[in-house]
């Protein structure tokens, strides 16, 4: 009996040695592969100077490869999971295994994906002070480039870093107002673009370019007060139904 039981466990041993290695050699195999790709793509990333969305956190050939040694490690812990358990039905370890393998392959673009989210809703909740911060600038004096470079050392997250790119763009020799399309292009949001277009459409016509933007930020604290309201109200809305479906 104890013989059985040693030659057993000796079993499960190798398997569990043999998926770890496996696991190992694959991510290994991965790194390695991508690491040249890596190099290459990092001049493309950082000419881009703060990519949208998820490839803000992460270069896109990082991701996969995370993605892939994810699914590859989740994969080759069911599979040794299911040889402990004495399952060898092969269309049940290969079957959950690609379906552990898909799952997992998803969870690191989930997890940057929900940081990306939440950034965007920082640096939409900033909106409002860079146009404020803006039309007090302009009113002392100060141009728009100066302005908005007096307000990035002010500011703090997402708006401090897109404002520092547009900054560093404009003394590279690019226009202003491409600068400020280019960070709405990486961080898409409605205050943004009314913010960016009566800029570009002031500049061109000439006009006073204080009133229009204190103009634009009673737009834009207007719609935030209304978006308030809304969430609050549908709050509201979702606690009462839940009261209600509670009740006897």
């Amino acid at each position: 009996m104890n013989a059985t039981l040693a030659q057993h466990m000796g079993t499960y041993l190798l398997i569990l040695l043999a998926v770890s290695l496996f696991i190992y050699v694959a991510i290994r195999l991965i790194q390695s592969f991508s690491t040249e790709r890596i190099e290459k793509g990092s001049g493309s990333r950082q000419s881009l100077s703060a990519a949208n969305g998820v490839y803000h956190f992460i270069d896109k050939i990082r991701l996969r490869q995370l993605q892939v040694s994810a699914g590859i490690l989740a994969a080759g812990l069911l599979v040794g999971i299911l040889l402990f358990c004495e399952v060898y039905n092969p269309l049940a370890i290969f079957g959950g295994a690609a379906v552990v393998f898909a799952l997992a392959f998803q969870l690191p673009r989930i997890h940057f994906a929900r940081k990306a989210n939440k950034r965007a809703i920082e640096f939409e909740a900033s909106i409002l002070d860079l146009a404020m911060g803006l039309t007090n600038a302009l009113r002392s004096g100060q141009a728009l480039p100066q302005a908005l470079e007096a307000f990035s050392k002010r500011c703090e997250g997402p708006m401090k870093e897109e404002l520092t790119v547009v900054i560093r763009e404009y003394r590279l020799g690019l226009e202003l107002a491409e600068a400020l399309q280019r960070m709405y292009e990486r961080i898409p949001s409605e205050d943004l673009q009314l913010l960016i277009v009566s800029i570009r459409l002031t500049t061109q016509s000439g006009g006073s370019l204080a009133d229009v933007i204190q103009r634009i930020t009673q737009t834009i604290r207007a719609r935030t007060e209304f978006h308030q309201k809304l969430m609050a109200l549908t709050a509201q809305g979702r606690f009462e139904a839940l009261a209600m479906s509670l009740a006897p």
